[in-house]
């Protein structure tokens, strides 16, 4: 992954793995900033936000985005998304990160055209470099 990231995203309620994949990014100098929010509501609200007040400068390149979360699920998050996402002019790289090793939730997050790929957690150092922008 080029080390000339701007922004960051973690989408995710789990804790630790929010402070280890920020910890990674920090350790791997691989972006200045990481945007964290606890559910796909927050996440969704701040891309509607920014949007509305066309500030594309904070708008993420990469979204690190978990499926089961309370509030807005990940799947609920990935529609919503999707809904909006030609309207953001910044090229966006989205990663579902699940625990989740079931083929029908693999194939259905590829399935989607905003997904670049699947990531199985716990995210490993090299799992880093799939990731492209």
């Amino acid at each position: 992954m080029p080390q000339n990231i701007e922004n960051i995203c973690i989408i995710d309620d789990d804790n630790i793995y929010i402070n280890l994949i920020s910890k990674i990014i920090k350790l791997k100098k691989l972006s200045t900033s990481v945007l964290v929010f606890n559910n796909g509501k927050e996440a969704l609200d701040f891309f509607l936000q920014s949007l509305q007040q066309e500030k594309n400068e904070k708008i993420p390149q990469i979204i690190f985005l978990d499926l089961n979360m309370p509030v807005m699920d990940g799947w609920e998050f990935l529609n919503e998304f999707s809904k909006i996402k030609n309207k953001i002019r910044k090229k966006i790289d989205l990663y579902v990160v699940s625990s989740s090793i079931n083929t029908k939730d693999i194939e259905r997050a590829k399935s989607i055209d905003i997904v670049s790929d699947y990531l199985t957690k716990p995210i490993k150092l090299n799992d880093f470099e799939r990731i492209r922008i």
